[in-house]
């Protein structure tokens, strides 16, 4: 199977994120006792260009593949989870903009923002959309709205009704987030500074042109035409994956702290001065090691299957994406594992408000329930797979 590689642009770009580490790991207490994240660190970081990677080329984004951007998000997360999460979010909506009709793109990038305008996403159709004159008024609802309190556009999930009024598809809705309200509901134990609050709108006008229908794209058509293979992947499938590198950023940055800690840290009621020396602690951080390298691993190659079918034209069919959703879980419950094993390890020093390793694990912890990337409901459609119940797994997870 092909690699996509990163390229040295994406390298650049995570050398400036690793830099600024101190600043995200200091900034993440703030934004968790606030929440909300520091509005400064958070520009430092969008001045390295992070969040406009998945914008198309013609725009002086950088068309990035799965890869990269699980490198970007990676390297946001071993400072914070938070910021890390609102990346992934922000570049699932840069990377949807991209497949939409050229004027959509157009309004967002060829503005005077550029790509300093940022786009949050939900696909939740927990609102109603009339069809009128060019286009659609809007009336709704969404929660949670990661990254909207930093976009200055959303897309968000509406009903495709026909003519009777009859809901016959689902789309997504480009709103400026200045014509939008906002509910402020995110009272939660982690993922405290994403401030993924509830969007309104109320009796919007969405022009035709700003709403990506749904069931054409979950399976490949779609309406932009860059020509960057980036644009010709699986929908549903490299939405998933762009939510995987934060959790692999905040297992890395859970075992980067509980060895740095341990040279210097004893186990309590032992003889051991230094955690470091004990065979049980050394074997559990070894342990977790692998974890995360078997993670990462899985992660990688999922990325590059996803990329790799795009230069022979294959749109992987649902048994396959099936199989890459279940595998996406596996990486996040791997993570969540090691990361209970390596607290537990740490002891209980970890779960000190002061201890950044509580707050990687209340954040990833949270994360790891998103619908997207939930292991069991991955495991079920796909052991369905196994068993040649495809009609059965369409139950489980019909989209995706």
């Amino acid at each position: 199977m092909p690699v996509a590689a990163i390229r040295p642009e994406i390298e650049a770009i995570v050398e400036k994120i690793d830099a600024l580490r101190p600043q995200l790991i200091a900034a993440g207490r703030e934004g968790d006792q606030n929440r909300r994240f520091p509005a400064e660190v958070f520009e430092a970081v969008a001045a390295t260009g992070a969040f406009g990677i998945s914008a198309p080329t013609k725009f002086g984004g950088l068309a990035a593949n799965t890869r990269e951007a699980h490198a970007v998000a990676r390297a946001i997360g071993r400072g914070d989870g938070s910021l890390a999460w609102i990346d992934g979010i922000l570049d699932s909506g840069a990377w949807v903009l991209s497949l939409m009709d050229e004027r959509a793109q157009e309004d967002v990038w060829g503005s005077e923002g550029g790509l300093d305008s940022l786009i949050s996403i939900v696909l939740a159709t927990s609102s109603d959309a009339t069809p009128v004159e060019g286009g659609y008024r809007v009336t709704g609802k969404w929660g949670y709205g990661t990254g909207s309190m930093q976009a200055t556009w959303s897309l968000l999930g509406i009903p495709l009704k026909n003519e009777q009024g009859e809901v016959v598809d689902a789309g997504l809705a480009l709103i400026p987030t200045a014509d939008l309200s906002y509910e402020d509901n995110w009272f939660v134990a982690g993922m405290k500074s994403t401030s993924s609050v509830m969007q309104i709108a109320e009796d919007v006008f969405v022009p035709a042109h700003r709403v990506l229908p749904l069931t054409a794209a979950v399976e490949g058509t779609y309406l932009g035409e860059n020509p960057e293979a980036s644009y010709e992947t699986i929908f549903v499938p490299s939405l998933f994956m762009k939510l995987v590198g934060p959790h692999l950023g905040m297992g890395r940055a859970a075992l980067d702290f509980v060895i740095a800690k341990a040279e210097s840290k004893s186990i309590a009621y032992t003889g051991y001065e230094k955690q470091a020396d004990s065979a049980i602690f050394q074997s559990a951080v070894a342990k977790a090691a692998v974890q995360l390298a078997a993670a990462e691993a899985v992660a990688e190659k999922v990325a590059d299957q996803i990329y790799s079918a795009t230069e022979a034209g294959y749109y992987a069919p649902y048994a396959e994406r099936i199989e890459m959703r279940a595998k996406a879980g596996w990486v996040v419950e791997t993570i969540t594992t090691l990361i209970n094993d390596l607290i537990t390890a740490h002891g209980s020093a970890g779960f000190a408000e002061s201890s950044v390793l509580q707050r990687i694990w209340r954040d990833q912890a949270t994360a790891a329930r998103h619908g997207h990337t939930l292991s069991a409901s991955g495991y079920e459609a796909f052991g369905k797979i196994l068993f040649g119940r495809e009609d059965d797994a369409r139950f489980v997870l019909p989209i995706v």
